[in-house]
C-alpha cells in the first residue's frame, strides 16, 4: 500500500494550499480543502464583512432606509430590522467572503439574543473595528494578540463610564420615549407598548403578533389562561363556550376514564350548588360519556379541560395553578393521593372561568397570598439560573399568568408585507424598552458612546509606546461610528456632526429627524443602556478576534463526475432498431 507524503503539500504557496489526497478504497470520502492566508485572505474576509455592513448601516437612524429582501415563497419582505438584513445577506457567492460576512452576522445575533435591539449599532461598530484594527496590525507591524487585549481594555472603561451616566427609567412618559425611539420614532407603537408594560408590569408577558384589522390593538389579560380549550361542545352553556361563577376546580395530572374515580368531587360541587371544572391529563371513555349525558339531561353544572402544556412543563404548570386556586393535584407522586377520596379542601377556588374552543381563563384565584408569593420568587430564581432560552420564555409566561398578566400586541396592516415590516419594528420597540428597564437609559443617537471617548482616552495613554494601545486606539475612534453613519443618512456630513457633538455637553447630541442640536434627555431622544453596552461588548468581541486570524481554511466544490454505467452506456441499445421501431 503506497502512503502520500504529507510534506508535498508544504512545497506551494502558503496563499493557496490545498489537500487534494484521495482517499484509500472503501474509506470514507472527505471535502477537498482550501487554505488561504496573510493579508489576501484577510482582505476577502473584510470585504464581506463590508458587504453586510453596507446593507445593514442603510437602516440605521430616524432616516434609515428600508431594505427589501426576496424570500423563497411570498412577497418579497421589506424591513429596517437590522439582524434580519444580516441574516439575508449571509449567502455570498466567494466563500472567503461569505466566512467574514457570517462573522458580522454573529454580532448581529448575539446583541439581539442579549438585549433584543441594537443590532444595526453593533454591526456598524464590528465593521469600523475590523477595518481599523486590521489596517494598523497591516500598516504597524504590531502584535495582533496585544492589538486585541488593548481592545478589551477600552471597552471596560467605555462600559464603566456606561454605567455611571445610565439613568435609570421611572416614568410612563420615559418608557414610552423609548419605545418610540426604537420603532423609528413611531409615537403611536411607543404609547401602545408603553399601555402593555402598564398594565402587566415588569413581570408581566407581551407577545407580539399579527393583527386582522387595519390598526394596532392591545388585548390584556389578567388571571390564569393557558390554550386548552373544552374537551366537548356539549358543554357548553353560553352560545359557544363555556361561563361560570365562582366554580369549583378538580386538577388532576393523570387521564380520568373511570366515572366512579370524580362522582365524590360532583358530589361536594353538587351539595354546595356550585359548579364544577376539571383539568385533567386527559378524560376519556366512561367519564366523558357520563358527563356530556348528565351536563345535556340534568343541566348538570361541570365542564372539562385537558391540562395545558407537556411532560415536565405540564406537570409544572399544574402546580401553578393549584397555587393560584387554593388546590392540590391529584396524581402527583409527591402527594400520593387518591382522586376518590376528594375533600373540600382538596379542590380550588375561582371568581370567574370561561372556556372556548382555544383556550381557558381563570379570573380572581382564592389562592392564599403569602404561597402566590413564594412561588412567584421560586419562578423569577429559576429564570435567572437557566441558560436555555426556550425554557426561560416558558417560565416567564408561568411567572406572567401567576404575577401579573399577559398583553398582546396585534399589529394590524393593509398587507401582509406592511404588518410584517412594522411587527419586526413593534418587536425591536419591546425588547429595548424591557432593556431600559433592566438598566437604565443614556442619551440616544449614538451620543453616549461619543462621551466614552475621555474614558477610553485615558487607556490609550496609559498604553502609550505598546501594541496594545493599537488596539485601544482603534475602539477610540469607532465610537463614533454610529453616530457619523447616522447622520449620513439623514443626508450630512457625518463627520461634521461627530465633530460638533464631541465639542457638545454631557447630554447634548444631534436630532438626526430634525436635523438641529438638542438636549437629548429633554427631547426624549434616548438609547437603552444595555443596548449600548451589550452591542459594544459584542461587536469588540468578534471584531478583535478577527484581526488575530492567519489563515482561513474553505471545503472547495466538489466535481461533478460522469454518472459511471449511465445513460452514456445505451448506446449499445442501437441493436433495437431491429425490433421494427
Amino acid at each position: 500500500m503506497s502512503l502520500v507524503r504529507a510534506a508535498s503539500l508544504f512545497h506551494r504557496t502558503p496563499a493557496m494550499r490545498v489537500a487534494a489526497c484521495q482517499p484509500l478504497v472503501g474509506q470514507q470520502r472527505f471535502a477537498s480543502k482550501k487554505i488561504d492566508s496573510g493579508i489576501e485572505a484577510r482582505r476577502q474576509l473584510l470585504a464581506g464583512v463590508n458587504q453586510l455592513a453596507e446593507a445593514v448601516s442603510a437602516t440605521l437612524g430616524p432616516k434609515g432606509r428600508s431594505v427589501i429582501i426576496e424570500q423563497s415563497w411570498g412577497a418579497p419582505k421589506i424591513t429596517k430590522d437590522g439582524v434580519t438584513v444580516a441574516k439575508a445577506v449571509v449567502d455570498l457567492p466567494d466563500k472567503l467572503q461569505n466566512m467574514g460576512a457570517k462573522l458580522l452576522l454573529q454580532v448581529a445575533s448575539n446583541t439581539n439574543e442579549e438585549a433584543g435591539d441594537g443590532t444595526t449599532t453593533a454591526t456598524v461598530l464590528a465593521r469600523e473595528i475590523a477595518s481599523k484594527g486590521l489596517k494598523s496590525i497591516s500598516d504597524q507591524r504590531v502584535n495582533p494578540y496585544e492589538v486585541r487585549q488593548g481592545m478589551q481594555k477600552a471597552v471596560e472603561a467605555a462600559v464603566a463610564h456606561l454605567k455611571s451616566i445610565a439613568k435609570p427609567v421611572g416614568s410612563h412618559e420615559e418608557v414610552a420615549q423609548v419605545a418610540t425611539i426604537s420603532a423609528n420614532n413611531d409615537v403611536a407603537t411607543g404609547n401602545l407598548i408603553a399601555d402593555a408594560m402598564k398594565k402587566v408590569g415588569k413581570n408581566g408577558v407581551i407577545t407580539v403578533k399579527d393583527g386582522k384589522t387595519l390598526h394596532d390593538e392591545l388585548e390584556v389579560t389578567k388571571g390564569m389562561k393557558f390554550d386548552r380549550g373544552y374537551i366537548s361542545p356539549y358543554f357548553c352553556n353560553k352560545g359557544t363556550k363555556i361561563e361560570y361563577q365562582d366554580p369549583l376546580v378538580l386538577l388532576s395530572e393523570k387521564k380520568i376514564s373511570n366515572i366512579q374515580a370524580i362522582i365524590p368531587a360532583l358530589e361536594l360541587a353538587a351539595q354546595r350548588h356550585r359548579p364544577l371544572v376539571i383539568i385533567a391529563d386527559d378524560i376519556d371513555g366512561e367519564a366523558l360519556t357520563t358527563l356530556v349525558f348528565n351536563r345535556l339531561k340534568t343541566g348538570l353544572a361541570i365542564a372539562a379541560v385537558k391540562a395545558p402544556g407537556f411532560g415536565d412543563n405540564r406537570k409544572s404548570t399544574l402546580q401553578d395553578m393549584a397555587v393560584s386556586l387554593g388546590a392540590r393535584v391529584f396524581g402527583d407522586e409527591a402527594l400520593n393521593l387518591n382522586i376518590a377520596d376528594v375533600t373540600l379542601s382538596d379542590l380550588g377556588s375561582a371568581g370567574e372561568v370561561v372556556i372556548t374552543k382555544e383556550d381557558c381563563l381563570m379570573l380572581g384565584g382564592k389562592g392564599e397570598k403569602e404561597d402566590i408569593q413564594k412561588r412567584v420568587q421560586s419562578l423569577q430564581e429559576l429564570i435567572d439560573e437557566t441558560t436555555s432560552t426556550y425554557e426561560k420564555e416558558k417560565v416567564q409566561e408561568r411567572l406572567a399568568r401567576l404575577a401579573d398578566g399577559v398583553a398582546v400586541i396585534k399589529v394590524g396592516g393593509s398587507s401582509e408585507v406592511e404588518v410584517g415590516e412594522k411587527k419586526d419594528r413593534v418587536t425591536d420597540a419591546l425588547n429595548a424598552t424591557r432593556a431600559a428597564i433592566e438598566e437604565g437609559i443614556v442619551p440616544g443617537g449614538g451620543v453616549a458612546l461619543i462621551r466614552c471617548h475621555a474614558a477610553v482616552a485615558k487607556v490609550v495613554e496609559s498604553l502609550e509606546g505598546t501594541s496594545e494601545q493599537v488596539g485601544a486606539e482603534v475602539v477610540l475612534k469607532a465610537l463614533s461610528a454610529p453616530l457619523n453613519i447616522i447622520a449620513t443618512n439623514a443626508g450630512l456630513d457625518g463627520s461634521t456632526v461627530v465633530e460638533k457633538v464631541q465639542q457638545a455637553g454631557a447630554t447634548e447630541g444631534f436630532d438626526a429627524l430634525r436635523s438641529r442640536y438638542v438636549n437629548m434627555l429633554e427631547a426624549g431622544i434616548i438609547d437603552p443602556a444595555k443596548v449600548v453596552r451589550t452591542a459594544l461588548v459584542d461587536a469588540v468581541g468578534v471584531s478583535s478576534l478577527l484581526t488575530t486570524s492567519e489563515v482561513v481554511i474553505t471545503d472547495l466544490p466538489e466535481e461533478k463526475k460522469a454518472s459511471e454505467g449511465g445513460m452514456g452506456g445505451m448506446g449499445g441499445m442501437g441493436g433495437m432498431g431491429g425490433m421494427g421501431f
